[in-house]
């Protein structure tokens, strides 16, 4: 489902209205309490990149932009070639680019364990290859981009964990193993999305109920100020 384009005109709109029934049904937001990982990174000096894909990057990011600790979110590509990292183009699924939300944080105020722990029960249906929401194709996979050895180690080691928990009812289908895959930044318009347009209805439908979920589930790693990337641009970073 392509979404950008599509919310623009008062005819849209009203397309959009008669889906919204189709789009509840479809809607996925409930969040899965889970155990944290047995296996975790030790709080370090320095900020630190996590790249994580799990559906429409609007509402990954949005979430991780209210998450505390984190200092940056930027929604854009993973898992394909530059030459294609666009939106009309990925759209195809014949690029091999998951949409993806690049992390920045601070890892003495959180762990990559619990930005993990966050994706798995706020973020993404991990039980779900090439669906999340009303989204279809391989552009909406659910994986995890390890950028170290270590981060590799951490995402496998939970993932293992929680299908032996049967956390989710059926086996995890989120992959691991896509080491330091590059990430391109998307287009201007896809950032800081959700705060945007938050009457839009798929924000509205799919997307604010994945933060409201983080604030409930998570309070300690709330925070009700987003940190934005029109904000960062401001300020040089």
């Amino acid at each position: 489902m392509r979404r950008s384009g599509f919310f623009g005109t008062g005819l849209a709109v009203l397309a959009v209205v008669a889906m919204l029934p189709l789009m509840k049904a479809h809607s996925e937001s409930a969040a899965v309490k889970i155990d944290p990982p047995a296996i975790d990174a030790a709080p370090a000096e320095g900020l630190q990149t996590a790249v994580i894909a799990g559906g429409c990057f609007w509402g990954i990011q949005a979430v991780y932009q209210h998450t505390n600790g984190v200092t940056k979110a930027v929604s854009g590509y993973a898992g394909g070639d530059k030459k294609d990292a666009s939106y009309e183009i990925v759209s195809s699924s014949r690029t091999g680019h998951a949409e993806a939300v690049q992390i920045t944080y601070d890892p003495r105020v959180i762990s990559y364990g619990r930005v993990l722990q966050i994706f798995f029960s706020v973020v993404a249906v991990s039980i779900k290859k090439k669906r999340q929401g009303p989204d279809h194709g391989p552009q909406y996979r659910t994986e995890i981009f390890p950028q170290t050895d270590e981060q590799a180690k951490i995402a496998k080691a939970y993932v293992a964990q929680l299908d032996a928990a049967k956390a989710f009812g059926k086996p995890i289908v989120t992959k691991t193993g896509t080491m330091k895959a590059a990430f391109y930044p998307a287009e201007a318009y896809h950032q800081d999305y959700a705060t945007l347009h938050p009457s839009n209805p798929y924000i509205a439908i799919n997307d604010a109920p994945k933060v409201e979920n983080l604030k409930r589930m998570f309070p300690d790693a709330f925070r009700d100020k987003p940190v934005l990337v029109a904000d960062a641009a401001k300020s040089g970073h």
